[in-house]
């Protein structure tokens, strides 16, 4: 089996997987990877089950590979290179032992990827390998780590998938919440109307979005009793700015909450860098659920989406209206 080399890395580099069910009531929320798309893009380009891979959160680091090691780089853009030379990203590659894989700063979003083949198989911990650093499971990865690699049964690298862009803001699609009636319905037609920009402010935990003009808040009933949240709810704090829970919020609290994003648009928060604009609109259930089924049939297909990044000349039908020589003559042109 391989092992992974740290040699250098970002501060906000952590292994993660699809996180932990089943422990809301005892105080632990999932977790897990913010951007669980990506997660899924980096097996479905490996052709293996979702597993554990690097979470690498605004840049990555130096890593190399003890044996032979299929990779997947998916997320947010990030500068890639393999001994120097450059790679493609939302692609597969292959390392060999030895090889100096360097991950830089995001180029766009804020969370890439870093998958391998047979998949991380560091320690699990209460059923998870996801560490969970506002709970004290696990802890950031480290300089001089060694992480070991399950063994890979699959041999296809160099495949590539078309993303559609999630890390450009947008619109972001919300459902009544437990307190959405108690904000007028002035104060939600303000909501869905303005314009947000994330803040710098930020983390595994939610982000915050400033409002262009004043601040949301209550006119009445501003009290409210600590009740269970989840990713994606937005409570609105005493400064009026929206804050937008993720993986590894609390799990309780006592914010009022105007709504809450659903699952199929918070890759879209997690990915949307600081300054971006960002703007919600209310659902009805009927459409949050067709937009659920549309996201996890998007995420099935994924692996009949990969195509291979230097084409097959046998499958190019025409190949012959390729220039695949240029600057040759019959040698009879005159000097």
């Amino acid at each position: 089996m391989s092992v992974v080399i740290v040699h250098q890395v970002g501060p906000g580099v952590t292994v993660q997987d699809t996180g932990r069910a089943g422990y809301l009531a005892l105080g632990l929320s999932r977790g897990g990877a913010v951007d669980r798309m990506a997660l899924a893009e980096g097996a479905a380009l490996l052709g293996q089950p979702v597993g554990a891979a690097l979470e690498m959160a605004g840049m990555g680091g130096r890593f190399e590979v003890t044996a032979p090691t299929r990779i997947a780089l998916t997320g947010a853009p990030m500068r890639a290179s393999l001994d120097g030379a450059a790679l493609a990203w939302n692609a597969s590659h292959l390392l060999l032992a030895g090889g100096m894989l360097d991950i830089g700063g995001a180029t766009s979003g804020v969370y890439g990827y870093l998958s391998f083949g047979g998949t991380l198989a560091t320690p699990t911990l209460l059923g998870g390998q996801g560490v969970h650093l506002a709970a004290g499971l696990g802890r950031a990865v480290a300089a001089g780590d060694r992480l070991a690699i399950g063994p890979d049964t699959g041999t296809v690298t160099g495949q590539g998938l078309k993303v559609a862009p999630r890390w450009d803001g947008g619109i972001l699609r919300v459902l009544p919440s437990l307190q959405t009636d108690l904000f007028t319905q002035a104060q939600r037609d303000r909501f869905e109307s303005t314009t947000l920009l994330r803040d710098s402010r930020g983390n595994r935990m939610g982000v915050r979005l400033q409002p262009e003009g004043e601040g949301f808040g209550l006119t009445a009933g501003g009290t409210i009793l600590s009740e269970v949240i989840t990713p994606g709810d937005i409570q609105i704090p005493g400064d009026g700015a929206p804050y937008v829970l993720l993986a590894e919020c609390q799990t309780t609290g006592g914010y009022p909450r105007i709504g809450t994003v659903i699952p199929a648009d918070l890759p879209r928060v997690a990915q949307t860098s600081a300054g971006t604009a960002l703007r919600f609109r209310f659902v009805t259930l009927e459409e949050a659920l067709m937009a659920e089924r549309a996201y996890r049939k998007h995420l099935a297909d994924l692996t009949r989406s990969r195509f291979a990044l230097v084409r097959d000349p046998h499958d190019i039908s025409d190949l012959l209206s390729y220039t695949l020589i240029s600057g040759v003559t019959a040698g009879e042109d005159p000097l």
